[in-house]
């Protein structure tokens, strides 16, 4: 097992930043590649950003491109994503997930630990 526990967000206004940390513990965690989900009231749960297990491969959705950075510090087993330039459409859960594979994955079904969440909001 793998427990993951968000923090970092809350309420921002349109154009601030946000800095989202993921920390794990129970498993090794230099040998999972980490993601960050997003999911709005009444929506699916989405992928936002993904960091293979060395830190050195990145994706990112095509609508956080450019404002949004994921890393991750292996010796700290923790996972952060930068978000900079929020815009009221990135109000959502966010969710960090661990998955097996080296990464980066996309997909949502390859990640087999999840966080619980933490809320961002971002007034207009």
């Amino acid at each position: 097992q793998m427990q993951l526990v968000e923090s970092g967000g809350g309420l921002v206004q349109a154009g601030g930043s946000l800095r989202l940390s993921c920390l794990a513990s129970g498993r090794t965690f230099r040998s999972y590649g980490m993601g960050w989900f997003r999911q709005a009231p009444g929506k699916e749960r989405d992928f936002v950003a993904a960091i293979n297990w060395s830190g050195t491969s990145t994706s990112y959705a095509d609508s956080v491109k450019g404002r949004f950075t994921i890393s991750r510090d292996n010796a700290k087993n923790t996972v952060s994503l930068q978000m900079n330039v929020l815009k009221p459409e990135d109000t959502a859960v966010y969710y960090c997930a661990a998955t097996p594979r080296s990464g980066p994955s996309t997909g949502r079904s390859s990640y087999q630990y999840w966080g619980q969440g933490t809320q961002v909001t971002v007034s207009s």
